[in-house]
């Protein structure tokens, strides 16, 4: 458990003063993440909510923060239990919260439902995560209607139910130094895993013996533990040969091949912050010339996307960068046929690249491998523009995308994924390329934190080579 109480209570600070100023007299109630069962007997290992963690640094389960615009801080937490303690592992406990987590008060779990009308009692707005903890709009709402029983005593109740998402997520989009300094090191610890898995694919090969992407995915997990991270960001993708043309492949038991390129997107989490790396290689450490020639055109997208990360910036115009060289690139190598689909504008604008590069560039990261934050430029949410999709048809609304300032994270992740089809060279067949760092804004550009794990062809072929 992170201890450092000063941190997390400015944040609670600074969320107060927000809710005071949008809706004085109002209170908030948020709480952890819910244990989840696995199987008989047995739970998934248990990860704190993210809103929760960030404003109290508690992780253990079954704990609700409540805060006031005043900024009166109260936890209800597990109470100490020698019993369960000797199953389940020592709990703070509501006598020594308070000094612990820098709080005002805090009381057993147990008594919230009790207490919770006396907290709504008399306030203007309830705050709470809308749509993100199952039951709980139908918990405050028991609450609430114990305070309208209450009103021909003189009680109000609360009129209004407002999403505390919306100011939390502009706290968290901007990150501070704490948080900077915890994502760099799980961007290392992810890249250690990264290269492991690559030099472990091409030493295998060479020995002869059989690949599978368990293997791999081995690897990224044994790095990532041995470093001190609590468990992987997210699934990881290990991907060899044609199943890298599946966006959101699992690492599973099929063979890795010598002619193989494998696509691996995999991070670790350190202290409740993310990393997010995808490299793709060759597996027994040479590229063939279809895979350099594609691998080379998404590089010089991800370069284009790279450069275009800048303060001042919209969170649209790395993706705008990347598709503006695959629309070229694409037509270069004879993935799309300009007497057919144009010039690179009309591949653009039609969407042609859609059949090789579906997805976006890049999102949020943070606490969250897919963070919080809001993707239109508040300022401008009003301003809207329609039109309609190419492919599909449907009329699609836009509004000015963010705008990007330092502290901000995003990941800048182009690829290209080439499944066989009437008309594509069959040289290119099963081809999945993807590469992907994490940017951290700064004054002049951004900053990419996973870069200790190689991403041009060259040096991945020679980190392969120097088994």
């Amino acid at each position: 458990m992170n201890m450092n109480s000063d941190l997390y209570a400015k944040r609670r600070a600074q969320l107060a003063a927000q809710m005071a100023r949008l809706a004085p007299n109002s209170i908030a109630i948020i709480p952890t993440a819910l244990e989840r069962q696995r199987n008989r007997d047995s739970d998934f290992l248990f990860r704190h909510d993210s809103y929760f963690y960030y404003l109290t640094g508690f992780t253990e389960p079954h704990a609700w923060l409540v805060l006031t615009s005043e900024g009166q801080t109260t936890l209800f937490c597990q109470p100490k239990d020698l019993e369960r303690e000797i199953w389940d592992g020592v709990r703070l406990g509501p006598d020594a919260a308070p000094q612990q987590l820098a709080l005002h008060e805090a009381w057993p779990v147990t008594e919230l439902d009790a207490k919770l009308p006396g907290l709504l009692e008399n306030r203007a707005v309830v705050w709470y995560p809308f749509a993100t903890h199952k039951d709980l709009s139908a918990r405050i709402e028991v609450g609430l209607n114990a305070v309208r029983a209450r009103v021909r005593y003189g009680a109000l109740c609360p009129e209004q139910q407002r999403d505390v998402c919306g100011i939390l997520d502009d706290m968290r989009l901007l990150k501070d130094a704490h948080e900077l300094d915890i994502m760099r090191r799980a961007a290392q610890i992810s890249a250690r895993g990264h290269i492991r898995a690559m030099q472990r694919s091409a030493a295998m090969l060479r020995a002869g013996q059989d690949v599978r992407e368990y293997h791999l995915d081995a690897e990224l997990l044994h790095e990532f533990r041995q470093h001190g991270s609590q468990y992987p960001a997210y699934n990881s993708i290990v991907a060899g040969g044609a199943n890298a043309c599946v966006l959101h492949y699992r690492a599973d038991a099929a063979p890795i091949l010598a002619g193989d390129l494998v696509l691996i997107d995999a991070g670790c989490e350190l202290d409740g912050y993310a990393s997010d790396i995808t490299r793709t290689f060759p597996a027994n450490g040479k590229f063939s010339a279809a895979q350099r020639q594609l691998y080379d055109l998404v590089l010089a997208s991800q370069d284009a996307a790279v450069a275009a990360t800048r303060p001042g910036a919209r969170f649209v115009d790395p993706h705008e960068a990347t598709v503006a060289v695959l629309a070229q690139g694409l037509l270069d190598v004879g993935l799309l046929d300009k007497n057919k689909v144009g010039s690179a504008q009309d591949v653009i604008a039609n969407r042609s690249y859609f059949q090789f590069y579906m997805h976006r560039t890049g999102h949020w990261l943070g606490m969250d491998v897919h963070d919080c934050g809001s993707y239109v430029e508040p300022s401008q949410v009003g301003t809207v523009s329609e039109r309609r999709d190419p492919l599909s048809g449907e009329l699609i609304k836009d509004r000015p995308s963010r705008i990007l300032h330092p502290g901000m994270v995003l990941t800048i992740e182009p690829g290209l994924y080439v499944r066989p089809a009437p008309g594509v060279p069959e040289r290119f067949h099963n081809i999945g390329i993807r590469i992907e760092d994490d940017a951290v804004l700064t004054a002049n550009g951004c900053e990419l934190i996973t870069r200790d794990v190689p991403v041009k062809a060259d040096e991945i072929e020679a980190l392969m080579r120097g088994v």
